[in-house]
């Protein structure tokens, strides 16, 4: 949720997809770090708006969004299948977006015209993340999914190194060592003879899938190529991807309800979780994000996508019963300490 979803301008060189925020399970969340910009391009601190409390509460609703989404995707579980998850939810996204973007759909929008576009960055951003994410809950704790998803970062030095000829420091090297370090803390589940024995619940490795594909997702929005009049507006540059991507999850769902046992239990529960995930952290944490982003300024924002762990900890204890543990924190510590480290100039 930077520019390409609220107002910044565009990431436009390739140092400015180093940093993407921590398992949002939205689309378009890319963001420049304050270090990638070089200070010929007119950068400075001063430059940097102020973190006013209005700004900090734009900036702490993401993350408690994108944070209630894993817990919610974990308590449905037993009522919809995973893939079907992420279909009803960005069907029902794009019926609430439809009054605000609907111009997007005419023949002339430019949408069209760059349709392989917008088809790989729904693949990537609608269809394949949250479907990983909904499938990673089936086996997997909500806490563990943040926590390995907030190394997305390294995972972006990483793509961006072998797919996109971006050069990587000696102090990213070291930060992704350490992000790395926290990840496999968690896989480990603190017990570091458990990596020896590859000892890995299915929901750890769609995950770190999910991860992946959101990096490469964050690069290609680091190269815009699409019509100003679509880029330039949030709502429209969502719903654009929203169109290919409800093809590819429908078609996910439907080998989903071919190849499984799948079935929908109706009622209230479900309604209510369908509507939290499609409105809060697919439109309403899309929108908070980059107008906070705009305000307060990249760096500091990207601060505020890390606390997305410490929600899934205290809404997983809350609701689910599921207590963190010490090994938690320092999963946490290292992914977080990887950040700063990478992001430092």
């Amino acid at each position: 949720m930077r520019k390409e979803e609220c107002g910044l301008h565009p990431a436009t060189n390739h140092q400015d997809a180093l940093a993407a925020d921590a398992a949002g399970p939205g689309t378009g969340r890319v963001f420049r770090l304050s270090s990638a910009i070089p200070r010929r391009a007119g950068y400075s601190r001063r430059m940097t708006p102020g973190l006013t409390p209005r700004t900090a509460l734009l900036l702490i609703i993401p993350p408690l969004l994108w944070a209630g989404n894993a817990v919610v995707g974990r308590l449905v579980n037993q009522l919809v299948p995973p893939i079907t998850l992420n279909f009803l939810r960005w069907a029902l996204a794009f019926v609430i977006l439809l009054p605000l973007a609907g111009w997007v759909l005419r023949r002339r929008s430019g949408l069209w015209a760059h349709w392989r576009r917008f088809a790989l960055l729904g693949l990537l951003g609608v269809g394949a993340y949250n479907a990983l994410q909904y499938l990673a809950l089936q086996t997997s704790t909500p806490l563990n999914v943040t926590l390995v998803a907030a190394s997305t970062p390294v995972w972006m030095l990483g793509i961006g190194w072998l797919c996109f000829s971006q050069k990587v420091s000696r102090r990213q090297i070291m930060g992704a060592l350490l992000s790395i370090a926290g990840v496999l803390v968690v896989l480990s589940r603190g017990q570091w003879s458990l990596l020896a024995q590859v000892r890995l619940v299915p929901g750890d490795l769609y995950v770190l899938l999910a991860t992946m594909a959101w990096a490469f997702y964050s690069w290609l929005l680091a190269k815009p190529a699409e019509p100003p009049e679509i880029r330039n507006d949030w709502a429209a540059f969502l719903m654009a991807q929203m169109i290919f991507g409800l093809g590819w999850s429908g078609l996910f769902a439907a080998s989903e309800w071919a190849l499984t046992d799948a079935h929908i239990r109706w009622g209230w529960p479900l309604a209510a979780a369908l509507l939290y995930v499609a409105l809060g952290p697919a439109i309403l944490a899309y929108r908070c994000w980059g107008v906070g982003v705009q305000r307060a300024g990249p760096a500091v924002a990207g601060f505020f996508a890390n606390l997305t762990p410490l929600f899934a900890a205290l809404m997983s204890a809350a609701f689910l019963g599921e207590l963190p543990h010490l090994y938690h924190g320092l999963a946490f510590a290292l992914i977080v300490g990887g950040i700063v480290v990478s992001a430092r100039r």
